[in-house]
């Protein structure tokens, strides 16, 4: 009997702590904005950069699958940091129609834009339905256009001494990446946007030196206490979430993503990220 009512509790423990972990990971997580600041150090970083701040904005994944009125609330709260450069790493859509471009231009009106400037490069999400469809990335593009933000589609963009490099997507249909390194300028401080870290194991670099920041990952979005997270959408497992020192001067960063496929985060929260532009000693 003692054995039988044992059992019985430890059910119920369990089955109530699994409920509280469910609600949690559904309710409470994928709402909860976490602002993480880092120092980016960069080579040929001219001295009116010097401490200006450059903010990372990643998979915001605007459509039916969670309430995106948290995605513009996120936004207003990241406008009061005031950045100096904003820059998006794609997936701005979780695309199955153009209901999806409708409810982007809601969420647009409160773009974050830098004192300085603002660019953007597109996510594989972007391509609409199984990531091949141009005239989707087309629309999506202008609509970020039409508020603002530099769009780079495998170009280069200099702005106040920095030159942004920028990739289309790894998975998407229009990714060309050496049209984009080939405008890397090794006399300036040069960032790579590009939304799939497995590209940074591909041969396009063209001796490359600066950071990339990528997204992509989510970070895993569910990952459980002290092991790694079970699903990443790349192959180089290494490449989950932050910064990761990678060979030939590059210093690679991959943002855990601000929206969700799926309304669903354990132990790993949705982030904005804040960089402070240093000197590289």
């Amino acid at each position: 009997m003692k054995r039988r009512g044992f059992i019985k509790r430890t059910f119920r423990w369990g089955a109530g702590f699994g409920l509280l972990v469910g609600l949690y990971s559904w309710q409470i997580e994928p709402f909860w904005l976490r602002f993480v600041q880092i120092k980016m150090p960069l080579k040929n970083l001219p001295d009116a950069l010097v401490g200006k701040t450059l903010m990372q904005i990643s998979d915001v994944h605007i459509g039916n699958a969670f309430d995106y009125q948290y995605i513009i609330e996120s936004f207003q709260e990241a406008q009061k940091l005031n950045p100096d450069f904003v820059v998006y790493t794609g997936d701005y859509v979780t695309y199955e129609n153009d209901e999806q471009i409708v409810q982007l231009k809601e969420v647009l009106q409160y773009v974050v834009k830098g004192t300085l400037g603002t660019v953007g490069i597109l996510g594989n999400h972007d391509y609409g339905i199984d990531f091949v469809e141009e005239p989707v990335a087309k629309i999506i593009t202008e609509c970020l256009e039409d508020v603002g933000v530099t769009m780079l589609r495998n170009d280069a963009v200099e702005i106040h001494g920095l030159n942004f490099l920028g990739m289309d997507d790894f998975w998407g249909s229009n990714f060309y990446p050496l049209k984009a390194t080939e405008r890397y300028k090794p006399e300036m401080a040069n960032i790579t946007l590009c939304h799939n870290p497995d590209v940074c194991d591909l041969p396009v670099w063209n001796n490359f030196e600066g950071w990339i920041l990528s997204g992509h990952t989510h970070g895993g979005q569910v990952k459980p206490p002290f092991l790694p997270a079970p699903l990443l959408p790349v192959k180089n497992k290494n490449y989950d979430a932050g910064i990761k020192k990678l060979d030939e001067g590059r210093t690679l960063y991959i943002n855990s993503a601000l929206g969700c496929l799926r309304q669903v985060r354990l132990n790993v929260r949705p982030e904005i990220t804040l960089f402070e532009l240093t000197k590289e000693v």
